[in-house]
């Protein structure tokens, strides 16, 4: 009877000490193979998914978009600012997605206020307010100004333009900034660039479009996950941005807001892995991100 006394406390100790170990592992478990996808996901998208093992493991996803296709149309998370001095509710992709009914949706701004010291204290939750830096406009309304020297993506009716001074023109219905332009007339420009992060390797993610403006990509790279997806830098995003043919790309908030999201039969379905306090699959909210809204694929 003691010794009952003495190991069930030990063994119950031991499976609380266990639960986020195997919650991790579920998570983990989650992640999209290691694996090269194509498919096309509705009229006008398609997607694709590209592992690649050098010069370190990488997986690449890419959502090709046809602004001229019909049923297209942009959208970016609506804000205003207000009596607090903030913009937006912070959210999840996936909650973006789902609130305005959107096909497919991306982070976007970088943001602030920010901090992440553990999985249950980071800042901001979904809900809290934050302000987008650089150029952001929703249907047709500025709430975010430009930023001095970041370039923007400004999506108009069925064509898109990148501005590497950061002021749209005035038929812009959509615009979101990045901190970085890493292809400008199917070049890269990131040594013209420069950021605090170039040579780090970090999740990207990444807007470009090609020559006329009327095919957009999105492209999204997993990292700060060992032997899984660990990452490029700004010059590898720019090679694989002129690979899939762009003419410009402009470099958005990476690290762990990258977050791809679809809609699916069942939801919202996210087709990267985010890594958010270091978990991965979890998503985290931020400020404001790039959506499109398209038709629904027939069915065979």
């Amino acid at each position: 009877m003691n010794f009952l006394f003495k190991i069930v406390p030990t063994l119950v100790g031991i499976s609380i000490l266990s639960l986020p170990i195997a919650g991790f592992g579920w998570m983990v478990a989650q992640r999209p193979p290691q694996s090269d996808l194509k498919k096309m996901l509705f009229p006008g998208v398609e997607y694709r998914r590209e592992f690649r093992q050098l010069p370190r493991p990488v997986m690449i996803h890419i959502i090709a978009l046809d602004l001229t296709a019909s049923g297209i149309q942009a959208l970016v998370t609506p804000g205003k600012l207000a009596s607090d001095n903030r913009e937006l509710n912070a959210r999840t992709a996936s909650e973006f997605l789902q609130d305005f009914k959107l096909q497919v949706a991306v982070n976007a701004s970088f943001f602030y206020p920010f901090a992440e010291e553990s999985p249950w204290n980071y800042f901001p939750h979904s809900g809290d307010r934050v302000n987008a830096v650089g150029l952001a406009i929703s249907n047709g309304r500025l709430y975010s100004p430009a930023e001095s020297g970041w370039a923007a993506l400004c999506l108009m009716a069925h064509r898109a333009q990148i501005v590497a001074n950061g002021e749209c023109p005035k038929d812009t219905t959509q615009a979101v900034a990045g901190n970085a332009m890493v292809v400008a007339e199917g070049k890269p420009t990131v040594s013209k660039t420069k950021t605090a992060d170039s040579d780090g390797i970090y999740a990207r993610t990444a807007v470009a479009i090609d020559q006329q403006g009327e095919k957009l990509w999105l492209i999204v790279v997993d990292g700060k996950q060992w032997l899984y997806s660990e990452g490029v830098t700004l010059a590898e995003l720019a090679q694989i941005a002129i690979q899939i043919g762009a003419d410009a790309a402009v470099n958005l908030d990476g690290g762990g807001s990258t977050t791809l999201v679809v809609e699916t039969p069942t939801g919202a379905t996210v087709l990267n892995s985010p890594v958010h306090t270091k978990i991965p699959m979890r998503e985290r909210p931020v400020a404001n991100h790039l959506g499109f809204y398209a038709r629904p694929a027939r069915s065979p």
